[in-house]
């Protein structure tokens, strides 16, 4: 009922999902929206979405629902869960971004931050290893190609807000306010991603060294 209210009002819809029993709930709850009262592009987002399997995403891209998925939570807590509370199977297509990609579902990346720091390049790094603290690799083929992963952090995430039109590349018409990079994150080792240091940034026509660390 909420989700055809909101729906209803025109409102830009998006809702937490963990569980993929959740991330199922709220796909029926969107899906009777949109028959009722049809909407182009709308880019409902299922936020975390960390455990939906493969017919959700296809049941995602046929909807047009978008997906923010929180990578770090491989990192932080891949390990609990593939020892204690989900197993070695379900751990593994945790926050699939790679059948995200592959079905062609639009997506973004996150931290959930303050739950985990606020880190982009960390966030990415996440994404592309799927490593968790101790090291393992949770779900080979969920991997990002590292561009992919830069995409998800940027014109993805502007995209599921409805701000790709300001936000999330260096465009004519668009803000420039971007972080300057030491590296080229293209060029470096997919594993050093996340060490790749910010000289600086540009913000509403300024230009800001970062501070340097001893």
């Amino acid at each position: 009922r909420l989700v055809q209210d909101y729906h209803y009002a025109g409102l830009h819809i998006h809702i937490h999902t963990n569980g993929d029993e959740a991330s199922e709930l709220m796909l029926d709850a969107i899906e009777a929206a949109l028959q009722r009262r049809p909407r182009r592009d709308h880019r409902y987002t299922l936020q975390h979405c960390q455990m939906a399997d493969e017919a959700q995403f296809r049941r995602m891209a046929a909807l047009g629902v978008c997906a923010n998925l929180f990578a770090n939570h491989l990192y932080y807590w891949g390990d609990q869960h593939y020892e204690l509370t989900m197993g070695p199977d379900r751990a593994s297509r945790m926050d699939a971004t790679g059948t995200a990609l592959r079905l062609g579902v639009p997506f973004a990346i996150h931290s959930d931050a303050p739950v985990t720091p606020l880190a982009p390049l960390f966030t990415a790094w996440c994404a592309v290893n799927r490593r968790s603290a101790s090291g393992r690799v949770l779900g080979e083929a969920e991997r990002l190609q590292v561009i992919d992963a830069l995409h998800a952090v940027t014109l993805g995430a502007a995209y599921t807000l409805r701000m790709d039109g300001e936000i999330g590349s260096i465009e004519t018409g668009k803000y420039a306010d971007f972080a300057v990079l030491d590296d080229d994150p293209l060029s470096v080792p997919p594993i050093e991603l996340k060490d790749v240091p910010v000289w600086g940034t540009v913000v509403g026509g300024g230009v800001f060294e970062a501070p340097k660390t001893a």
